[in-house]
C-alpha cells in the first residue's frame, strides 16, 4: 500500500512538470493567437479543440464520467475560477500588458495559493516551505528585471487583469483540491472542458450577432499561425494541463503543485536557448537556480514529516 502511494506520488511530480513545460510556453502563443483574433473567440475556438478532444476519450473509454450521486453542481463554481475566470483575465489581461508583465505576475500564484489552502484546507506549511516559495518567486522576478522587463504603470488596466487571473488560478487550485476528494480527475478536467466550451461560444456569438460579424468568428482559421497556436492552446495548454494538474492536486497539497508553474520560466529561457538561439546571461542561471532550489525547498520536507498533514487529507478523501 505504501509503494503505490509513493507511485502515485511520483506520477503525480511527473504531471506537474508536465504542465510546468506546457505553461512555460503558453503566453507566446497566446499573444500570436490574439494577433488575429479577439480573446473570446479565441477562446471559443480553443476550448471547442479541448472539448472535442474529451468527447473522443470518453468515446474511447480513455476517460470515465460518472456524476450520478455527486454534488456536480460544485463543478460549474470550479469552471468560474478556471477556465473562465482564469482563462478570460489572462487574455484580457495580455491585451493591455506584455507578456513579461504576465511572467512577472503570475510568479506571485504560489503565494497566493499557499495563503488561501491555509485558510480554508488547513494545509499547514513549514518555514522552509514559506521561504522556498518565497525564492522560486524571487528568483522569476529577477529573471525579468534583469532583462529590463519590469512592470509599467501605464499598463495598469492589464495588469489588474492579470493579478485577478492570479487569484482565480490560486482559487481554482484550492477548491479544486477540495472537490477531487468526491470527484475522479477525468470528471474534473471533462466539467471545465465541457463548461468553457458551451460559455465561451455563447459569449462570442452573442457579439457577433449584435455586431453583425458573424463571418469573422472563423476567418483567423486561414493564418497558419493562428491554427498552431489555437492547436497548443486547446489540447496542451487547456486539456493536458487541465487533466495533469487536477491528478497531481488528488496526491499532492496545493502550495506544492503551484510552486512547479515557476519553473515554467525555467523552461522559457531552455526553450528559447535551443531553439531559437536565443542568449543565456549569468542572471538566467542564477533565477533559474533560485527557481529550482524554491520548487526542490518546497516539496522535500514532506518527507521529514510524514504523519502530518497530506496524509490526513488523504484519508478525507478516501472516506469522501
Amino acid at each position: 500500500m505504501q509503494s503505490q502511494s509513493q507511485r502515485g506520488r511520483f506520477y503525480a511530480y511527473l504531471a506537474v512538470l508536465a504542465y510546468a513545460f506546457i505553461i512555460g510556453l503558453s503566453f507566446m502563443f497566446t499573444k500570436v493567437a490574439l494577433m488575429y483574433a479577439d480573446p473570446i473567440d479565441t477562446l471559443a475556438l480553443r476550448f471547442t479543440l479541448s472539448f472535442a478532444a474529451i468527447v473522443v476519450l470518453v468515446a474511447t473509454g480513455v476517460f470515465r464520467i460518472s456524476l450520478k450521486g455527486k454534488p456536480w453542481l460544485r463543478l460549474f463554481l470550479l469552471a468560474l475560477m478556471y477556465p473562465l475566470g482564469f482563462f478570460t483575465l489572462q487574455t484580457f489581461g495580455l491585451q493591455y500588458a506584455s507578456s513579461a508583465e504576465g511572467g512577472i505576475i503570475f510568479a506571485t500564484t504560489p503565494i497566493l495559493t499557499a495563503l488561501l489552502a491555509g485558510i480554508f484546507l488547513k494545509e499547514a506549511t513549514t518555514l522552509q516551505q514559506k521561504l522556498s516559495i518565497l525564492l522560486s518567486v524571487f528568483g522569476v522576478v529577477l529573471i525579468f528585471v534583469m532583462q529590463g522587463n519590469g512592470i509599467e504603470l501605464a499598463n495598469a488596466a492589464g495588469i489588474l487583469l492579470l493579478i485577478l487571473s492570479c487569484l482565480a488560478s490560486a482559487g481554482y487550485v484550492v477548491l479544486s483540491r477540495f472537490l477531487l476528494r468526491t470527484f475522479t480527475p477525468t470528471e474534473v478536467t471533462s466539467s471545465m472542458m465541457a463548461i468553457g466550451c458551451v460559455t465561451f461560444w455563447v459569449v462570442s456569438l452573442v457579439g457577433h450577432a449584435a455586431d453583425g460579424t458573424m463571418k469573422q468568428i472563423f476567418a483567423p482559421l486561414v493564418h497558419a499561425d493562428f491554427t498552431w497556436s489555437i492547436f497548443y492552446l486547446g489540447i496542451l495548454a487547456s486539456l493536458v494541463t487541465a487533466f495533469s494538474s487536477s491528478y497531481a492536486l488528488s496526491k499532492l497539497e496545493a502550495s506544492k503543485i503551484s510552486v512547479f508553474s515557476n519553473l515554467s520560466t525555467v523552461i522559457s529561457i531552455a526553450a528559447g536557448a535551443l531553439m531559437l538561439g536565443e542568449t543565456v546571461t549569468v542572471y538566467h542561471l542564477i533565477g533559474s537556480v533560485l527557481i529550482i532550489a524554491g520548487v526542490i525547498g518546497t516539496n522535500v520536507k514532506q518527507k521529514a514529516k510524514q504523519g502530518g498533514n497530506a496524509p490526513g487529507y488523504r484519508t478525507k478523501q478516501a472516506e469522501g
